[in-house]
């Protein structure tokens, strides 16, 4: 009975003797010279018996079978593999998806063994042995065949265990060879990715250029990457091009996934302006508060004594509010620049929720809020004032995502740095208290939910916005030893999650404290203020007369330790800036000390009691107060200095 048959074999000799006697006994024979030639064919013809070649350039048997049988029109062919290093291949070649091994030896023998094969094809039983390859009675062991096996064998299992993705392509781009890790890249199974086209594997911006580098390697020129990574399914990928210097011209693509090396790169940066900016926003918080320092004092002092029904006084009291109000976004840059005052001790995260979602809820009530909060959930060391500030902030973002509405959702957990997976940082190990923002409103593009940390960056229109809520957010968080990450989709939504470190010390019971009217102390003691600003040093010299003190000046650290020399029997208390140039407020409280250990100084900064004044602090210095204070603060922190 004629058969269709397709032989498939890169000697020509074998193409012409097994064209010609199966073509007399009347079979219609087809011929491809590699497995990519023969995976053409079979587009358009379906065969009924084929005979494959084992070892053959562009896609060898082995991987030419298992394609087929993973083609379901396919399903019934009879495929038989034709073999010159049968005796030496411990295989079962049906595995693989072979009906029949023949050896190849003499030509005539085979071409008996085939014609018995096509005869038996009918029946899809072979009558020889599944491991037995036919007609090795004709063939001697090979020493050297088994030598290059074992060769190629150990090369085999190197290209599969390496990380990188290693492709072989045709001058035309056709995939003949891939390992394991290429196909993960790629996405793809061997019988889908193996004679497809390589350029085709990428989206339109990245082919052009890929095809540039292609023709360049074949034509001879050098072998060079990539100039960029370029995207293979979800994956950024830095690609490399090697010729191969055989006599068909093809090459070599080496595939490295740089997704994650890409990400912390990009996250280092974005770290790195981060911290510029932290840097510069503290700076500017710093010389604010020494303005708002000098506007307080004299509003103070034009306050004092004045009647409450004088035209001016309402005028001045608005001043005030509004010192205040600069003094608040002073605070948030410092929040951000982690120079926020801090004074931390164990917190009921829960409960901090509880309190602010209620009186957020009362102004907004617009927004749906739903709890989610954890039953015995880890207590946190945080300072309660920054992380109410905090929670607000993202409270208020939420809202402001949501301007007709809708629903906030606020979720707390417990969790380990175990269960912190697919960050780019590395938590510490221990316990963490997860906290879970979650909003039903406009969502965020790529571009702005890279940006939303940074200080002054807003979507709002111009006054509508500051830019330093979730700034201060990332300033406090990290602040705390914490993690703080953003999921957002346009149209969709935002989620914040937050990681802070959790503590076994327990959370004393809640107090709330009153805020009391504090009256101005007097005295007549001599008090050395140190300042490096004019206008600072001159109004609060006029406070501190008023309150009955004798006040003498330095401009600088330097001016401080010769007054101070000159006049150490007279003064009973330094107020010393801390900032300043030449000689710091560090260095001159420790030179103070050495010309008289039981020194009482007072700290005055623009920054705030965090960093280098909690250091100073913790060598003995006396007290800190935080520009712009008031008379009423400045009364207070002199007298208990003085009375201790």
């Amino acid at each position: 009975m004629s058969k269709k048959i397709l032989v498939v074999d890169n000697d020509r000799l074998i193409l012409e003797v097994m064209t010609n006697v199966l073509e007399k006994e009347g079979h219609e024979v087809l011929t491809a010279k590699d497995g990519i030639s023969a995976l053409g064919i079979l587009g358009t013809y379906v065969p009924d018996v084929m005979l494959i070649d084992l070892i053959m350039p562009n896609i060898g048997g082995k991987t030419l079978c298992r394609i087929i049988r993973k083609m379901p029109e396919f399903k019934n062919l009879y495929v038989i593999i034709l073999s010159a290093i049968a005796a030496e291949e411990e295989e079962d070649f049906t595995e693989i998806g072979a009906n029949l091994c023949i050896a190849k030896g003499p030509l005539e023998e085979m071409a008996r063994h085939v014609f018995d094969a096509i005869d038996q094809s009918d029946q899809r039983i072979s009558p020889h042995p599944p491991r037995a390859a036919v007609g090795l009675e004709s063939l001697r062991s090979r020493e050297i065949t088994k030598e290059l096996l074992s060769v190629k064998r150990h090369f085999e299992i190197v290209l599969e265990s390496m990380s990188e993705g290693i492709l072989e392509i045709t001058p035309e781009a056709k995939i003949v060879y891939a390992n394991q890790a290429a196909f993960s890249l790629a996405g793809k199974p061997e019988e889908e990715l193996l004679a497809s086209n390589f350029i085709d594997l990428f989206s339109s911006p990245d082919r052009l250029r890929i095809k540039a580098l292609l023709d360049n390697v074949l034509s001879g020129a050098q072998s060079i990457p990539l100039d960029s990574p370029v995207i293979l399914k979800d994956r950024q990928v830095s690609l490399y091009l090697q010729p191969l210097k055989d006599n068909e011209n093809r090459a070599i693509v080496i595939l490295s996934d740089v997704t994650d090396q890409k990400r912390m790169e990009a996250r280092l940066i974005q770290s790195g302006k981060m911290e510029t900016a932290g840097t510069l926003a503290a700076g500017i918080a710093h010389d604010f508060n020494n303005l708002l320092m000098a506007i307080q004092g004299n509003v103070s002092l034009a306050l004092l004594g004045m009647n409450p029904s004088h035209p001016n006084y309402e005028r001045l009291k608005n001043i005030e509010k509004q010192v205040q109000s600069g003094a608040r976004l002073t605070a948030q840059l410092l929040g951000y620049a982690r120079k926020g005052k801090y004074e931390v001790k164990p917190v009921d995260l829960n409960r901090l929720v509880e309190e602010i979602a209620y009186t957020f809820g009362r102004a907004r009530k617009e927004i749906t809020i739903h709890r989610g909060l954890a039953e015995n959930l880890y207590s946190i060391e945080a300072d309660q004032g920054q992380m109410e500030q905090a929670l607000l902030n993202l409270f208020v973002n939420a809202a402001d995502a949501m301007p007709y509405g809708g629903s906030l959702f606020l979720e707390t957990g417990n969790t380990t740095h175990e269960e912190i997976k697919g960050k780019l940082y590395a938590p510490k190990p221990g316990n963490y208290v997860l906290l879970t923002v979650r909003d039903t409103g406009t969502g965020m593009d790529n571009e702005t939910k890279e940006r939303i940390f940074e200080p002054f960056f807003t979507t709002k229109e111009m006054g509508r916005g500051t830019g330093l809520g979730l700034a201060s957010v990332y300033g406090i968080m990290k602040g705390h030893g914490g993690y703080i990450d953003v999921d957002s989709e346009k149209g969709v939504g935002t989620t914040f999650s937050i990681y802070l470190p959790a503590t076994k010390a327990e959370v004393s019971a809640h107090t709330a404290e009153k805020e009391e009217r504090v009256e101005i102390s007097r005295g007549s003691e001599t008090i050395l203020l140190v300042d490096d600003e004019h206008m600072v040093l001159k109004v609060a010299k006029q406070m501190i007369e008023i309150f009955g003190y004798e006040v003498l000046t330095a401009k600088d650290g330097k001016e401080a330790i010769e007054v101070y020399e000159t006049n150490r029997d007279r003064i009973d208390m330094v107020i010393l800036d801390m900032i300043m140039p030449e000689m710091g407020g560090g260095e001159t409280y420790d030179r103070l000390k050495e010309i008289n250990l039981d020194i009482k100084v007072l700290l005055s900064s623009g920054y705030s009691i965090d960093g280098q004044a909690k250091e100073i602090l913790g060598r003995g210095c006396d007290g800190f107060i935080q520009k712009p204070f008031s008379m009423e603060q400045l009364s207070r922190k002199i007298s208990e200095i003085l009375d201790n």
